[in-house]
């Protein structure tokens, strides 16, 4: 699962917009809005599932911990995927 705060991080460190990730991982700008939401929106499994997959390929790995959750880039990866 990835959070909203993991998504707009991820999107941070690659430099992409919403509309640029969207167009990526073949999503709605609405649906992707809604993942990114503080509001804890629902969004379908499989739009989370393609967004993922392209921050994956792109060089983000998710962590989560008991001490809390982030993302880190691997920038070798990221820039083969600009």
């Amino acid at each position: 699962m990835i959070t909203a705060r993991q998504s707009r991080a991820a999107r941070a460190l690659l430099g992409w917009t919403q509309q640029e990730l969207a167009d990526k991982a073949l999503v709605s700008l609405t649906a992707l809005k809604r993942l990114e939401s503080e509001k804890d929106l629902r969004v379908y499994e499989s739009t989370e599932d393609q967004v993922r997959r392209v921050f994956e390929d792109a060089g983000i790995t998710f962590l989560r911990s008991d001490k809390g959750e982030g993302v880190l880039i691997d920038l070798n990866k990221a820039e083969k995927a600009k």
